[in-house]
């Protein structure tokens, strides 16, 4: 049925409207014509779409990476849809294969247990999550039969399975595949088969994974979702995708100093692309943002300091994004110390070495990394820059020693 004819002119309106603001920063949607129907079916039956997310809690934090598609639920949320938060309690014990040369190592219920309530307080922080539909997929999928789930298996063919890059990579390298991990793709899509999920938003490395439920669902003879797929950001060192694991991310359970000072360090080319993908500002804000930053009117530097701002006062609140940023500017740009530096009271020898100290007080994760920081200039002893990695230092009451651009401590001597 053809939704879109049905409508009058101010529900034409309001369709555009909306499909302007959902398709904006995707990479992808898939189909797009399905997308627009989907969008006047809900418009003509007032009645909301249920937009689906699947997460498998791997690791307890989440970083401005995922903001991409938390902002797409927001507005998704904000236009009055439902959102499907699926949490991969079950899926997430196998682990998706999805851009993984080996097999995932299945995480125990307790860890999936803590990581998926971080993940959901840290989500609060984008969306309403009062307004969530939340779901464990165990309470489906753990209940399958064996005839059920040969049922599933009997349309997806190995041939398919080995479409996708990690997979045909592993085939050819002769890396094992096991057969559990063709399961994954599947259990995603009958995640979708049980919700009746309408839309499912997914990475482009997802791609594999959230098409086949559309696959599923019209295998049960339902109507099938849309999917959208969301550009990867890349990390602060501007090439590998932002991960944990590549130590190129910006947390946003972090402090807002730390938050403020990594978004200051990113690639000057990519201040459009955080913008647009991960910050909350307005299609309009950032189109101004980037054509300024083209025409050379706004400094790169005064750019980033807007977006430090923006990802604080988004994930805390203005008042502390206005601290932040007065941090910066006054530690980076005024070269001052900040007026509130953390205090540790030092009960240990009264004379040590800098490199000894700064592991004493674990402001570096090992002495070469010292060694590497104080060649580049990094380390200081109150203002004065230390040059020599065999300095020995004389502990002072109110001793001030910076590591690095961000990290400040006041050495007490005890009494």
């Amino acid at each position: 049925m053809n939704y879109i004819e049905q409508l009058n002119d101010e529900q034409l309106k309001e369709l555009e409207r909306q499909y302007e603001i959902l398709a904006y920063g995707v990479s992808g949607i898939i189909p797009d014509h399905e997308f627009k129907q989907k969008i006047a079916k809900s418009i003509k039956k007032n009645q909301p779409l249920k937009v689906k997310l699947g997460l498998d809690p791997t690791a307890p934090d989440i970083h401005i990476g995922h903001t991409v598609v938390l902002n797409k639920l927001k507005q998704f949320q904000e236009l009055g849809h439902t959102i499907q938060l699926i949490i991969g309690d079950f899926t997430g014990k196998i682990g998706d294969p999805s851009g993984k040369a080996t097999a995932r190592v299945a995480l125990t219920d307790e860890q999936v247990r803590y990581n998926a309530q971080t993940y959901f307080e840290q989500f609060g922080k984008i969306i309403d999550t009062e307004a969530v539909e939340l779901h464990y997929n165990s309470k489906w999928l753990s209940k399958i039969d064996f005839a059920e789930v040969l049922q599933l298996a009997s349309n997806v063919t190995v041939a398919r399975m080995l479409e996708r890059n990690d997979f045909n990579n592993r085939y050819k390298e002769s890396k094992p595949i096991y057969l559990h991990e063709f399961f994954y793709p599947v259990m995603q899509g009958y995640d979708s088969l049980q919700l009746e999920s309408d839309v499912e938003l997914g990475g482009t490395d997802q791609e594999f994974n959230v098409l086949f439920g559309r696959q599923i669902q019209e295998q049960f003879g339902k109507e099938k979702q849309v999917v959208i797929l969301l550009p990867l950001l890349e990390g602060l060192d501007g090439v590998e995708k932002m991960s944990k694991s590549k130590k190129n991310y910006i947390g946003i359970d972090e402090k807002p100093n730390d938050i403020f000072g990594k978004t200051m360090s990113i690639r000057d080319e990519l201040i459009g692309k955080y913008f647009e993908l991960a910050s909350n500002l307005s299609i309009e804000e950032v189109a101004e943002i980037k054509d300024q930053l083209k025409e050379e009117s706004l400094h790169p530097r005064d750019a980033k300091i807007r977006l430090a701002y923006a990802f604080v006062e988004m994930l805390y609140d203005t008042k502390t994004a206005e601290e932040s940023k007065e941090y910066f500017l006054t530690v980076f740009q005024r070269n001052q110390m900040p007026d509130e530096i953390p205090e540790v009271v030092w009960e240990k020898e009264a004379t040590i070495g800098i490199l000894d100290l700064i592991s004493e007080l674990n402001l570096l994760p090992s002495k070469s990394e010292v060694r590497r920081m104080i060649k580049n200039g990094g380390i200081r002893l109150n203002q004065k820059k230390v040059d020599d990695p065999n300095l020995q230092v004389t502990i002072q009451n109110n001793l001030v020693l910076q590591v690095g651009k961000r990290k400040f401590v006041r050495l007490k001597l005890s009494k």
